[in-house]
């Protein structure tokens, strides 16, 4: 037990919390800046499992705050790449790659048999999948995200509140790491933040960080948060849809300019998110709305529009960055 001397020494977590984490199996979706302090803290904590999932390869943009990789992992894939680190770090800890993209289609099969998910893919799309998710099965989810020099980590379901409950509303706008910037080190305070939450749950500290919120904002180095305990789960959720379950018998509207990507299927309508509203187009009785784009905002917005005048069923759809750039 020498390797973990130091921490066993910490009252609150002693060898009963050391057994835990031992025993635990951790999803952690994104393999980028967030997961560059996270998968780490857990390895070499001896958490006994990690399922580790992103779809994209190392690029050289990544390095300055994905300092889990090196210069000679650009053109790897992140998960395996990742996955090689964290078994140096910690041989006790067995890592299972994934290379592939969470989607409403395998998150199930992704998250199960695991204690707890991690969201470190700093995607809109993926945090409300998961949340979903977590929600219906009780499986705690540990969610942040990171622009600029704002970010937030919080603790979700798994008996508390749903990300949904703490934001209902889409904001106006969502930044990215591409068009707004993001410094390492703040990157690497909110996931440093990500990975004690997990770790305070995995080995049963008290108090639980779930239902808490802490905010960053490295402008002024401060930091807060609040606890959400009662917050209310929204009436209205849009739920997102996995691209491979769009029917033909769909009202299904792309929302990407043509300029941006061919149409998604050849019966799609190519309509923008304003279209929709009072006296605007609506599915037929019986079908149900599934409205796509690139990350899922637009189709967020166009959702809303479309539920005040029509009351059937919308979907969303993410299709996905190009680029896949994940903090």
């Amino acid at each position: 037990m020498n390797r973990y001397a130091r921490q066993l020494a910490v009252p609150e977590l002693g060898p009963g919390g050391q057994a835990r984490l031992r025993d635990a199996h951790v999803l952690v979706v994104g393999a980028g800046g967030l997961a560059a302090p996270v998968l780490p803290y857990l390895g070499g904590a001896g958490v006994g499992r990690i399922r580790l999932v992103d779809p994209d390869r190392a690029e050289i943009t990544n390095l300055h705050r994905q300092v889990l990789f090196r210069e000679g992992d650009v053109g790897r894939a992140k998960a395996l790449a990742g996955a090689e680190a964290v078994t140096a770090l910690n041989p006790e800890c067995r890592v299972e790659p994934v290379v592939a993209a969470l989607d409403p289609g395998n998150a199930k099969a992704l998250c199960d048999g695991v204690d707890l998910v991690l969201d470190c893919a700093d995607s809109f799309a993926v945090s409300y999948i998961l949340s979903d998710h977590c929600r219906a099965t009780g499986q705690p989810l540990v969610s942040a995200s990171v622009i600029g020099l704002d970010g937030y980590c919080g603790a979700f379901c798994g008996g508390a509140p749903s990300l949904r409950a703490v934001f209902p509303d889409l904001p106006q706008r969502l930044g990215s790491c591409a068009e707004d910037g993001v410094l390492g080190p703040v990157v690497g305070m909110v996931g440093a933040l990500q990975a004690q939450m997990a770790i305070a749950l995995l080995a049963g500290l008290d108090p639980s960080p779930l239902g808490q919120l802490v905010t960053l904002d490295a402008r002024g180095f401060r930091f807060g948060g609040f606890r959400f305990d009662g917050a209310p789960e929204p009436a209205h959720q849009p739920r997102f849809l996995a691209p491979s379950a769009i029917a033909p018998g769909d009202f299904l509207v792309d929302l990407r300019a043509e300029t941006e990507a061919p149409l998604l299927r050849p019966y799609a309508h190519r309509l923008p998110a304003s279209a929709f509203g009072p006296g605007g187009p609506r599915p037929e009785p019986g079908q149900r709305a599934v409205l796509c784009c690139r990350s899922g905002q637009r189709a967020w917005a166009a959702a809303e529009r479309l539920a005040a005048a029509w009351d059937g069923d919308i979907f969303l759809v993410a299709l996905g960055d190009p680029t896949g750039d994940h903090a």
